[in-house]
C-alpha cells in the first residue's frame, strides 16, 4: 500500500495525535522520553517562539507508520540564517537528547523512502540536533537526501554518559567503580547516616510533586547563585515547562523527583524520569550549607541505588561530559548534529551564509584567545 503524507501545521491537530503518537513511539526503535507526545507538545506550548509546526505524518491507510516531528524556524532564531529552516521539535536549550524521526518497526524502509521523497521537494534547510550519532533514523534519512543531491554537514556535539545497570545489585555496581570513588561513596553515605536522620523521599502524589519541584528549583538556584549564576530554571519558559512536564510525568508514572532530608530539613533534590527501563537524570540541586557533607554525591548515589532496586536497565546522565559523570559511568554515547541543504540556489545561499557565520565565529574565538600583549 502506498504511504500518504500529511503535514500537521496547527497545535489542535498536534494535540489530537496524542494516542496515535504514543502507540507509534512504543513500536519504534527511537523510543525515549524526549520523543513522547507529552514532552514535545509541552515543549511546543512553551517554546514555539515564532516557529511554525511542520510535522510530517506518514500513513498506510488509516495507520500512522512514521512521524518526522519538525518545526519551521524563522530566520536567525538559533544561528545566523537568511531563510526559514526545519528543525526537530524539542530543539534548543531545553536539553532534549536522542531526538529523531519515529518509524514503526518493520516499516522503516518504506517510511524512510516516503519521507525522503516528501523532503525532496523541500526548499528549506534541515538542522537536526541532539542526535545519537551511532544510532538514529534521522542519519539514515540524511543519507537518502544526500543521494538526491542535498549537501550534508555533520558535527559532534558532546557525549551522553550512561551506566548499564541490568543484572546489577547496588553492591555489584559499586564494586565496578574506581576504588577511590567507591570508598568515597561508602564513607560519605555512612557518615551522613551517623550525623543525621537521613530520608530520601520520592514524590508520589501531586501535592508531593509540587513541594518537591519547588524545593528542586530553590536548591538548584542556591547552588548556582553561590557561583554567581542563576541556574537553568531562570531561563525564560523553562520553569513553566518543567512545572507542566513533571505533572504529566507523574500522571504517566515516569517522574522520579527525590528530596534528601537531613533531620527533616531539605538538603538536596534530584529530578529525572524513568521511562521504558531507563532512568534519565535531568537536574539536581543542593543547599551549599550541607556541601561539606557531599550531599550532591550522596543524592546521586541514592538515585542510582533506587534505579537498580526498581529494575532499571540503564541510568543515563544525558548531554555533557562533566567529569563527575564519569566517576559513576564508564560508557558514553556521542551526540551530534546534522545540517542538510537542498540542491537549489536557496540551499546554496543558505549553506554559504551558515559557513561564513561559522568561519566568523571561529576567527573571533582565535582572536579572543590571543594574549593582550599591548595591555601589559
Amino acid at each position: 500500500m502506498h504511504a500518504q503524507t500529511e503535514i500537521v501545521e496547527d497545535a489542535s491537530s498536534f494535540e489530537t495525535l496524542r494516542e496515535e503518537w504514543s502507540r507509534l513511539l512504543e513500536t519504534s526503535a527511537s523510543d525515549c522520553v524526549f520523543l513522547t507526545w507529552e514532552w514535545l507538545f509541552t515543549w511546543w506550548k512553551h517554546f514555539f517562539q515564532g516557529r511554525k509546526l511542520s510535522i510530517l505524518a506518514l500513513r498506510e491507510g488509516p495507520e500512522l507508520i512514521a512521524l518526522a516531528p519538525f518545526a519551521s524556524s524563522p530566520p536567525g532564531l538559533r544561528f545566523f540564517s537568511p531563510f526559514r529552516s526545519l528543525e526537530f521539535l524539542g530543539a534548543g536549550s531545553i536539553g532534549s537528547d536522542y531526538l529523531d524521526v519515529i518509524l514503526k518497526r518493520g516499516k522503516e524502509e518504506p517510511a524512510l523512502a516516503a519521507l525522503a521523497e516528501e523532503l525532496a521537494h523541500e526548499k528549506r534547510a534541515l538542522k537536526l540536533d541532539h542526535l545519537n550519532r551511532r544510532s538514529s533514523s534521522a542519519a539514515e534519512l540524511a543519507q537518502r537526501l544526500k543521494k538526491l543531491g542535498w549537501s550534508l554537514y555533520e558535527a559532534r556535539r558532546s557525549v551522553s554518559p550512561y551506566i548499564e545497570l541490568a543484572g546489577h545489585s547496588w553492591e555489584s555496581y559499586l564494586a565496578g567503580l574506581g576504588p577511590e570513588h567507591r570508598y568515597n561513596v561508602r564513607r560519605r553515605m555512612k557518615n551522613l547516616s551517623k550525623q543525621f536522620d537521613v530520608r530520601f523521599e520520592a514524590a508520589g502524589t501531586e501535592e508531593e510533586r509540587r513541594e518537591a519541584f519547588s524545593l528542586l528549583v530553590e536548591l538548584h538556584g542556591m547552588r548556582w547563585r553561590q557561583n554567581g549564576v542563576g541556574g537553568v530554571f531562570r531561563a525564560p519558559g523553562l520553569l513553566s515547562f518543567h512545572e507542566e512536564m513533571s505533572r504529566l510525568a507523574l500522571e504517566r508514572g515516569w517522574l522520579r523527583l527525590f528530596v534528601l532530608r537531613l533531620d527533616g530539613k531539605p538538603a538536596a533534590a534530584l529530578y529525572g524520569f524513568r521511562y521504558k527501563g531507563v532512568f534519565y537524570f535531568y537536574q539536581s540541586g543542593f543547599d551549599p550549607a550541607y556541601g561539606k557533607f557531599s550531599v550532591g554525591l550522596v543524592t546521586m548515589g541514592l538515585a542510582i541505588k533506587n534505579a537498580i532496586e526498581e529494575g532499571a536497565s540503564e541510568y543515563d546522565f544525558l548531554y555533557g561530559d562533566e567529569p563527575y559523570k564519569f566517576l559513576w559511568a564508564r560508557r558514553a554515547r556521542e551526540l551530534g548534529c546534522l545540517e542538510m541543504y537542498p540542491p537549489s540556489m536557496a540551499g546554496r545561499v543558505y549553506k554559504q551564509a551558515v559557513d561564513l557565520n561559522r568561519a566568523a565565529r571561529k576567527m573571533a574565538r582565535q582572536v579572543l584567545a590571543q594574549p593582550l600583549s599591548g595591555l601589559r
